[in-house]
């Protein structure tokens, strides 16, 4: 699972440089990979805390960031999303989006209003449901030195259709 995780970050994020701040974090080993087992409510929410707690008491130069991977469990997209919403709500009620985002990603994921075919989705498609924690510090260090942000997605929904469809589902062929 981990393997399948890396090889999707080095080929697609980092290989097409869908995030361009992702090679450094990798080269150096600072990513954690977290894989919750559990398929209850309670035990997806106690991991996710457990693993707030972990990267929060972590010193940023050993763990970076870490991937909130579900292997079962949340493989219908909207269930996803509803536990996605509550992760939110809690760093909301935390006071704790000063301090730490997430960024989302599902073998399935769909863009509302956009079209279903649509090479967009593939940005934020993983083999696995996945819940990716950033530290809030690091993405403002980063994106500082980016001069147009906002960019970032339209950049990369371009890097898709050049690819073209085919060479997009051969890279991740979980998300055809």
């Amino acid at each position: 699972m981990v393997k399948n995780t890396r090889q999707w970050l080095e080929q697609m994020v980092v290989g097409l440089n869908l995030c361009p701040f992702s090679s450094s974090v990798i080269a150096r080993d600072q990513v954690r990979y977290a894989i919750c087992d559990a398929t209850t409510d309670a035990d997806l929410k106690q991991f996710f805390v457990d693993e707030l707690q972990h990267l929060l008491g972590a010193n940023e130069n050993d763990v970076a960031t870490s991937l909130l991977m579900f292997p079962q469990g949340l493989e219908e997209f909207g269930d996803y999303l509803t536990l996605l919403d509550w992760f939110q709500q809690l760093l909301e009620n935390a006071d704790l989006i000063e301090h730490v985002q997430l960024a989302s990603f599902h073998p399935q994921y769909q863009f509302d209003g956009v079209a279903a075919d649509d090479l967009s989705h593939f940005t934020n498609r993983a083999p696995y449901p996945t819940i990716h924690l950033l530290r809030q510090e690091q993405l403002t260090k980063v994106l500082a030195h980016v001069s147009d942000p906002e960019k970032i997605y339209l950049d990369n929904i371009k890097t898709l259709n050049d690819l073209g469809r085919q060479q997009v589902e051969e890279l991740c062929p979980w998300g055809k």
